[in-house]
């Protein structure tokens, strides 16, 4: 490990992808059962996608999934991953936000983004061109609703706030943490920069995302200090595809169920991402570990990734695995309880104690075998030197 600030939190990046040939409620219900075993399994964090078009991504409102989730679990947190704010009004966006933060008593956080399907945005008329832009203004006003107690007003070309306020304050105080997503320009980590939020670097794992890592940490940081903001590297997220087994073989042979439907149902055909031209389970297996991008393998896989990302990126506070879907239900959720077993414990220090414990007992166990037999003999001795009872 280096001496980079390794992550001590982890959770679930959750779109979500479902496949087109199954039954959308179900595919629902079950998304809200992960969550509950998430929970259960002592994550931290799930960040719950905003998608309106191409059948794979069913959830349209994070905050109602949330709302849904956060009843039939305890602790962990919910973030919106994320709400794409050129499609709301900043003022619906934070009412609706607050009133999320006091249903969960606070486990709820703001994640935001420009938008990632362009169909999306075909359908609400916006413009892709402007769509960072219209990020920034939104926010801002987003923020200035949450911080201040006076009225807002502002109008832009898209939208106008006049005499504005929030009738609830935020349950968290001061306020709900507020997370931007980015992937590999500068627009994310520089918006994060100028409001002091945190970042989710959605494509952490992927050659221009990776390759960004600290140049966007960089970017964020003088950002930050421009606008008078402290930012800190436990605010940084990065999402990176897991699916771990037992052994490297079936993980593999799991991820079968779902990987090659994902790539080439939904990436190449929904999205700009470019990949290699590859046909079969086992090349897509062998070229998105050899890339880099996903684990497919075990809980050691998984920590060398973990260290990799540490290393590249300088340090960041919360690993996110991107839920794709991609082995059945049995197999998808021993993944996550495999990572909660062997993975997380080794960045949270949880497993120190107990090692320290038991080299410190098996070293002294020579000397405590000794001390032993010697009271045995001397018990002996004493027995048979007393006198013998009348």
């Amino acid at each position: 490990m280096s001496d980079s600030q390794h992550p001590t939190r982890f959770g679930v990046f959750h779109p979500p992808f479902h496949s087109r040939n199954e039954n959308p409620t179900l595919a629902l219900r079950r998304d809200v059962e992960l969550m509950e075993y998430l929970d259960h399994l002592g994550f931290d964090e799930a960040w719950i996608g905003e998608h309106h078009s191409g059948g794979y991504e069913t959830i349209s409102s994070p905050e109602v999934f949330i709302a849904a989730a956060a009843e039939r679990t305890r602790r962990i947190r919910f973030g919106t991953g994320a709400i794409t704010l050129p499609f709301h009004h900043p003022l619906n966006v934070a009412n609706r936000m607050v009133l999320l933060d006091h249903l969960t008593r606070g486990r709820t956080m703001l994640g935001v983004g420009p938008g990632s399907l362009p169909a999306d945005a075909h359908m609400l008329g916006v413009d892709l061109g402007r769509a960072r832009d219209m990020m920034e203004e939104s926010l801002e006003a987003i923020v200035a609703l949450l911080d201040g107690d006076e009225p807002v007003n502002r109008k832009t070309s898209w939208f106008e706030l006049r005499d504005a306020r929030l009738q609830l304050r935020p349950y968290t105080r001061p306020r709900f943490e507020i997370v931007v997503t980015a992937v590999a320009s500068p627009s994310g980590p520089s918006l994060a920069g100028r409001f002091g939020a945190g970042l989710l670097s959605a494509a952490a794992t992927q050659p221009e995302g990776f390759n960004a890592l600290a140049w966007h940490w960089d970017v964020l940081g003088q950002r930050a200090r421009e606008f008078g903001q402290t930012v800190d590297r436990s605010s940084w997220r990065l999402v990176c595809p897991v699916h771990l087994a037992e052994t490297r073989e079936q993980a593999a042979a799991n991820v079968a169920a779902g990987l090659e439907d994902w790539v080439h149902g939904y990436v190449t055909k929904l999205t700009s991402a470019a990949l290699p031209d590859m046909s079969g389970v086992s090349d897509l297996v062998e070229a998105v570990r050899q890339s880099g991008f996903a684990v497919i393998g075990t809980p050691d896989d998984a920590i060398e990734q973990i260290n990799r990302l540490t290393e590249q990126s300088g340090g960041f506070g919360s690993f996110v695995i991107f839920e794709g879907n991609w082995a059945d239900r049995a197999a998808t959720l021993r993944s996550y309880e495999l990572f909660a077993q062997h993975v997380a414990p080794v960045f949270q220090g949880s497993l120190d104690s107990l090692r320290a414990n038991y080299d410190w007992a098996t070293a002294l166990k020579p000397q405590w075998e000794r001390e032993s037999q010697a009271a045995q003999s001397a018990a002996f001795a004493k027995h048979e030197a007393a006198p013998a009872a009348d």
